[in-house]
């Protein structure tokens, strides 16, 4: 059957999953960059992002799956407005990955296949249902914060340059190109939330799962910047969990495949989900997207509201053998229609028998 889908990292509406190299420095990942220490390797093997617009604000919860021998590491986001950022809920990955999970149904059918009585055995066949002003150069701490894994710095910059400034001065070198990059975020007056991620055990290497981060700003539109993803030298992936007032689909491919809605439906918020989005009924929609060539990005994610808030939940099958009483249809049918045949045949014979015997 086929296995569940998701996971995601920030902006815009639920999860993104994102495969890293850990062979090479990982320079990119879903709407952020991820800059390794000096002589340090470091792969993103998942983001899983979740975000909640409601019009004015957007908050983005992500959490990254890492590795690699990176003792420390930078990972830098451009945002649109000036940025608080917070510990978020782990378990609001989890229950995010309930809500939207296929449903699974059994369907029966009628003539064996291979793997049923008198065919050799093996392996049933599962199908899955098909889814319907510049100013001087610098750079400006406005707030920093150490949360769990996390020395968060909330950055202004004028200039790409000035950025590569400041994470020289803590340690870290800004790949080449990424610079280039940068410079959209900046002529659009864009802020950074910059993050150095430092093991707790001193001397220990960045691995495994990370404490959740969440992100919050004022935003008009519903924005996921994916275009440092342009970097990435291997494909990447999305998946992200949208929570708003109504079904939500990104407005072009931006360079990726056909993005997919995997479900769409209102829910009613409880526990981890009810702490980032309220109690209220809200829309979820959980989109995937994949980016074979991540050098085609060419801009960033804005989500828009569908033409409709249609409801959708993928349906995976499970074929099996139609039986009654435990014995396949099949054979009593076949059976039954021997009997039938055979009792008419007898049936003709005796009267064949009466005629002649007149």
């Amino acid at each position: 059957m086929r296995t569940r889908r998701r996971v995601g990292v920030l902006l815009l509406a639920l999860l993104a999953t994102q495969l890293g190299s850990l062979i090479s420095p990982a320079y990119a990942c879903g709407c952020g960059a991820m800059i390794p220490g000096a002589g340090g390797r470091i792969g993103v093997s998942r983001e899983a992002s979740v975000v909640r617009w409601d019009g004015r604000t957007e908050q983005i919860a992500m959490r990254f799956t890492v590795g690699g021998d990176a003792k420390r590491a930078a990972w830098v986001m451009p945002v649109p407005r000036r940025a608080t950022v917070t510990l978020g809920d782990a378990d609001l990955f989890s229950q995010l990955v309930d809500l939207t999970a296929p449903e699974y149904r059994t369907r029966s059918y009628f003539w064996p296949r291979h793997g049923d009585w008198p065919f050799a055995s093996g392996s049933r066949d599962v199908a899955g249902a098909p889814p319907p002003g510049a100013g001087e150069a610098q750079v400006g701490v406005v707030g920093r914060e150490r949360l769990g894994d996390f020395d968060v710095a909330r950055l202004t910059a004028t200039d790409p340059d000035a950025l590569r400034t400041w994470l020289e001065a803590n340690g870290f070198k800004l790949p080449d190109g990424l610079s280039t990059e940068l410079k959209p975020y900046v002529d659009q007056h864009w802020e950074y939330v910059a993050v150095r991620l430092v093991p707790r055990e001193q001397g220990a290497t960045l691995g495994g799962t990370l404490d959740p981060l969440l992100i919050r700003f004022d935003s008009d539109r519903l924005v996921y910047p994916m275009r440092l993803s342009r970097l990435a030298k291997t494909a990447q992936s999305l998946g992200l969990y949208v929570l708003a007032d109504h079904r939500m689909e990104p407005a072009s491919a931006i360079g990726g495949n056909a993005p997919e809605v995997t479900f769409a439906g209102r829910i009613t918020p409880k526990g981890s989900v009810a702490g980032l989005a309220g109690t209220a009924p809200v829309f979820l929609t959980a989109i995937d997207q994949s980016f074979p060539v991540p050098s085609r990005i060419d801009g960033d994610h804005e989500l828009r509201a569908a033409a409709a808030d249609t409801p959708y939940r993928q349906v995976e099958y499970s074929d099996e053998l139609r039986t009654a009483g435990g014995i396949p249809v099949w054979i009593l049918t076949i059976a039954g229609a021997v009997a039938v045949v055979t009792l008419a045949g007898l049936g003709l014979g005796r009267r064949l028998r009466t005629r002649r015997t007149r």
